[in-house]
């Protein structure tokens, strides 16, 4: 068994391959040859007394796929909470509290065929790299081909992410417009996803900037609360979200008006529409817009099941409205595989994790 931190996994994951590996669970999901459990969120009483508001959270999530041969399970043990920015701006965010001053998440590898462990490996770079490949092929399949100009929400890490993804399926795109709510966040990150992509990278000071006169608007935030008015989308937008309500928060990313706009919704799972009431994505169903049937998924978008985009200036809209322990299975398989090939981590016998009587 292959324990592999996210320096291996970085020395190893390449965002083509990520997007492939992803891609083909996505279409196996929707064949019927993967499966995924929602995910969960369960929050226990007990505080950090640093922190008021912040208690104790464990996520987990699971699920895997023929093509990758395992099932992941993807657990985080984590003290989350609420932080508040500049100008009442609020976030979700993690406290390093594990020793060390760090954090507690790791995806577990089991082989589907001889049901023991193969890898545990640190989750959080394998995270990021997941959530901006599944942006990506929405943006891929539901965006006008000829952008130019687009605009990002967001300037941590899965910011980041979701420009390197939108820059490769999106080439032709010269100029982004970033903003964020702490000017000295995005100001940076501008300066350098500039120098890194040879791109306009532009820090802008009102959300508007960041949506009027884009082809293409991404939100990749921690926020609570819709980055920006839906009346300020220009005919033939594509949208895309991460954030919506996990069933134990509140947090969304596009208001109702953005949603009630869309021409054509694409979500990455239904199910957890339901699972965690994700009521962003539900109104326009319960307003009489369309119709819970007229959403779909991004599996059957890849199988061409259903249609996309089918004119210049339709407003369309993928929301990457969850985690799927699925993903981790179909990232994690080829993560192992490569650094087996590379003889990256720290081996451990195997037979730690198996016992001789039945459990």
């Amino acid at each position: 068994m292959r324990i592999l931190t996210n320096q291996d996994v970085e020395q190893v994951l390449d965002p083509v391959e990520c997007m492939q590996a992803l891609e083909t669970a996505y279409k196996e999901y929707a064949q019927g040859r993967a499966a995924n459990r929602p995910r969960n969120h369960t929050y226990f009483p007990v505080m950090d007394d640093r922190y008021p508001g912040f208690q104790y959270r464990f996520k987990s999530q699971e699920g895997g796929n023929l093509a990758s041969g395992v099932w992941a399970l993807r657990i985080t043990s984590d003290m989350a909470g609420v932080e508040i920015l500049e100008g009442g701006v609020k976030r979700r965010r993690l406290l390093p509290v594990a020793t060390g001053n760090r954090y507690c998440g790791f995806i577990t590898l089991f082989s589907l065929r001889q049901i023991e462990p193969l890898a545990i490996i640190h989750d959080s770079y394998i995270q990021k790299m997941r959530v901006g490949a599944t942006s990506a092929l929405g943006i891929r399949e539901l965006a006008n081909p000829d952008v130019q100009v687009a605009g990002l929400f967001g300037s941590g890490w899965q910011a980041q992410a979701h420009l390197q993804y939108l820059l490769m399926v999106r080439p032709s795109i010269e100029e982004v417009r970033v903003y964020s709510p702490t000017r000295a966040h995005r100001e940076a990150f501008a300066r350098h996803w500039s120098e890194v992509t040879g791109k306009r990278i532009v820090a802008v000071d009102h959300p508007r900037e960041a949506v009027a006169g884009c082809q293409i608007v991404t939100c990749a935030t921690a926020g609570y609360d819709p980055c920006f008015d839906g009346q300020w989308l220009e005919p033939g937008t594509h949208v895309t979200c991460i954030t919506s309500p996990d069933g134990t928060a509140m947090r969304r990313e596009l208001d109702d008006t953005t949603f009630d706009r869309a021409d054509v919704l694409v979500v990455f799972s239904k199910e957890q529409i339901h699972h965690d009431r994700q009521v962003d994505i539900l109104g326009p169903v319960e307003r009489g817009r369309m119709r819970f049937e007229d959403i779909g998924e991004l599996g059957d978008l890849l199988l061409h099941r259903i249609p996309g985009r089918t004119r210049r200036d339709q407003i369309t809209i993928f929301a990457n409205n969850t985690g799927m322990g699925l993903q981790f299975a179909a990232v994690g398989a080829r993560v192992l595989e490569l650094a087996e090939e590379r003889n990256l981590g720290h081996v451990i016998p195997t037979e730690w994790f198996l016992e001789e009587t039945s459990p």
